[in-house]
């Protein structure tokens, strides 16, 4: 079993906003009504950090499928099920974040899971939606330690509330701008079609480049930390947005647009080994009675503000609540120092 989670301060609690718009009740996915999430975290120092991450839309299934956008900042990875979604503009499983190798046996259980249960007793076809990062510099990535069993216990365990961040699931092993990362989430309210709406973001932090903090470049070695090797892989993000706005599908797209050009904000390099994905879903079809079928285009600015803040904020708390992490080959990643970090802001 893993150690219980250190209790880390996340960007907000200390004084570290992004943008003007209030956060829901938890600052998380999960303010979204009807996204639950649940995370396995396997910890056997130091050979394995590694995990899965559910993100299960309530009553989402073969026939009743969410309307869904996919963007590719940089298609180094496997996304697995995102050319249908991208084609037919629909999300019919939950999402789940692991790391690469183990990505496979991940949708193979997810697929189980689905079939077993009361939505998916018909089912002929399905396509299952799994994201990855590259975990490898501090876990055994060739082992494949994620099995059916723990993804059905991310699944089976997920929930709303408050959402475990960092060293956490599918963010166990991952480092991101110098530092060890993870898992990172964040949300917005703000009106929208004569309404207030909510979108939740949900990031996987796992790639290159330089950190930025309120315009200012954070190395590890300004924060006082010792000078590590570059990572051997170049890295990933994968950045989950769920919203309860009447969106179609070709505006969720634009959304999931707007989420990965966010990790320009934090000095992400989109280098030539990362894959970096934007996926944004509806928690309703479009069309319901709560609201109108589509939000007309001019007045969706607000939201991919809302977006670009939301993943910017996430990434943040990716990288201040993990845990100093050593990998099997002797590689240590440190997460980001939060008094350090604001020293050198004042």
């Amino acid at each position: 079993m893993p150690p219980p989670p250190v209790s880390r301060p996340r960007s907000r609690d200390l004084g570290i906003t992004v943008g003007e718009l209030p956060t829901g009740r938890y600052n998380a996915l999960t303010d979204v009504p009807g996204v639950r999430v649940g995370h396995t975290t396997l910890i056997r120092p130091p050979r394995v950090h590694s995990g899965v991450t559910a993100i299960v839309p309530d009553g989402v299934g073969p026939g009743s499928a969410l309307p869904a956008g996919v963007f590719a900042g940089n298609g180094y990875g496997k996304l697995i099920g995102a050319t249908q979604i991208a084609e037919l503009g629909t999300l019919e499983t939950p999402v789940l974040l692991t790391s690469t190798l183990s990505a496979f046996r991940a949708a193979d259980a997810l697929v189980g899971w689905v079939l077993q249960r009361p939505e998916g007793a018909e089912a002929r076809s399905l396509n299952p939606v799994v994201g990855e990062c590259n975990d490898g510099l501090l876990s055994d990535i060739r082992s494949r330690p994620v099995r059916e069993e723990h993804v059905r216990a991310a699944l089976d365990t997920a929930s709303g509330g408050p959402v475990a961040e960092g060293c956490v699931g599918g963010g166990t092993g991952l480092t991101a701008l110098g530092f060890k990362a993870g898992i990172g989430t964040s949300s917005r309210r703000l009106p929208l079609a004569g309404r207030e709406i909510t979108l939740g973001v949900l990031v996987q932090a796992n790639f290159g480049g330089t950190l930025r903090v309120r315009g200012r470049t954070v190395t590890p070695a300004d924060v006082g930390l010792p000078a590590e090797g570059p990572d051997p892989q170049a890295g990933s993000c994968m950045v989950v947005a769920a919203t309860d706005a009447p969106l179609d599908a070709r505006q969720l797209t634009r959304l999931a647009r707007r989420c990965v050009y966010a990790l320009a904000r934090v000095g992400a390099a989109y280098g030539h080994g990362s894959g970096d994905y934007g996926l944004a879903f509806g928690t309703r079809p479009p069309g319901t009675p709560a609201g109108p079928a589509v939000v007309p285009d001019e007045t969706l600015d607000p939201l991919f503000t809302a977006a670009l803040d939301a993943v910017e904020e996430s990434v943040l708390n990716a990288l201040l609540t993990a845990t100093t992490t050593t990998g099997p080959h002797g590689d240590t990643r440190h997460p980001l120092p939060a008094r350090p970090l604001l020293a050198l802001l004042e």
